[in-house]
């Protein structure tokens, strides 16, 4: 009888418990690791909506595109509602700008995309009493361009319904700090505090912690950390379908259902791994978000979650095969658009191992560029 494939997933992110969820399905013996230390998804709620990004990176754009297209059928196989879902939900998004015709060209672009998304959905440029219409929060004289396909996700909720439901398909779970080390024979041994298990196909989903996880095989990576710290707000206002709001800059808010309202978040390139609350940063955040909305004033602080994002040195994201090492896969480098693209890159991650063709050409996002052999 032939043995199963052995698959190990290191790292619960978004990345990582998709490709688990979608591997799990399959004849596989799927295995996941995660120590629950500084993962960005667990500290993120986002909002999905890349069309109407200034990034000019086609390859960028292209992925974070075709990942919030994806995320209905990401629904649809986790059976969850997309009308009625504290997980994920298109309620619209609205985009703030400096000045009314940096908003009319954004409009132009948005337009132009249209033509090839639909999913962006209706827009329209909002005066401040229609966003009031749709936002009662919202006092502010500056007009916003409204996407009706605009929505929001919670990562920790959705990656937990994702480990989860490929628990139930026999996935094996493992919250426990890992090291990683390769056989003669191409397999790949993971090394716990408590056992040493050998894999035919390991995936590293770490984001920002991949640099340690591949020194030990001799790899550079081209990767830093970024902090990010978000407030979780709660109100008695009934917010299941208001818009989010992403004002010129980059602290956004997000409502969700039952008053529950996520403002965030920070961008600090010089806070490394330190996952410790700065209460100077998370002020400073929330009086902007005020001023937009003075209504969250009356709003109660019910939790703070900081994480580390990864970033390349030209900012683009990466997946595939690792070079020089068959059977070994990774993602990373995706930074503040993680939840946007990351289920598309986990889906694409379980393709490759699967001998299925991919949703993109792994060409235009390669692992070669940013992880490299130490020379000595």
């Amino acid at each position: 009888m032939t043995q199963r494939k052995r698959i190990a997933l290191v790292g619960g992110g978004i990345v990582g418990a998709t490709a688990a969820f979608y591997l799990s399905q399959k004849n596989y013996e799927v295995t996941l690791y995660d120590d629950g230390v500084g993962q960005a998804t667990s500290a993120a709620a986002g909002i999905i909506c890349p069309w109407l990004s200034q990034r000019r990176n086609k390859e960028w754009y292209q992925l974070a595109s075709k990942g919030a297209a994806f995320y209905p059928q990401l629904m649809d196989d986790l059976g969850e509602s997309l009308t009625h879902s504290d997980i994920y939900q298109q309620v619209g998004a609205l985009v703030f700008k400096k000045n009314l015709g940096l908003l009319k060209k954004l409009e132009k672009t948005a337009l132009k995309r249209l033509e090839t998304a639909s999913e962006i959905g209706e827009l329209a440029l909002l005066s401040p009493k229609e966003i009031k219409a749709k936002f009662p929060l919202y006092d502010s004289e500056d007009s916003a361009l409204f996407a009706s396909g605009g929505a929001r996700v919670d990562g920790s909720l959705l990656t937990e319904k994702l480990i989860t439901q490929a628990q139930s398909n026999g996935l094996g779970y493992y919250s426990e700090k890992v090291t990683l080390s390769s056989t003669n024979s191409s397999e790949y041994v993971i090394h716990t505090k408590t056992h040493a298990k050998t894999y035919d196909t390991v995936v590293l989903a770490v984001g920002a912690w991949l640099p340690e996880l591949l020194a030990p095989l001799g790899l550079n990576v081209d990767i830093r950390p970024q902090k990010g710290q978000l407030i979780q707000l709660h109100l008695q206002e009934e917010m299941s379908n208001w818009p989010v709001i992403m004002p010129d800059g980059e602290k956004d808010i997000i409502p969700f259902a039952n008053g529950k309202i996520i403002v965030g978040a920070t961008h600090e390139n010089d806070g490394g791994y330190d996952l410790t609350p700065t209460t100077e940063k998370l002020e400073l955040m929330l009086e902007e978000a005020i001023d937009i909305a003075p209504g969250l004033k009356n709003a109660t602080i019910t939790g703070i979650r900081v994480g580390t994002r990864a970033y390349t040195s030209d900012f683009a994201p990466f997946f595939g095969v690792v070079p020089e090492y068959p059977n070994l896969f990774t993602a990373s480098g995706l930074g503040s658009s993680g939840l946007t693209s990351g289920p598309l890159i986990g889906h694409m991650l379980s393709q490759i191992i699967s001998g299925e063709a991919t949703d993109l050409p792994l060409s235009n996002y390669p692992v070669e560029h940013y992880i490299k052999k130490i020379r000595t």
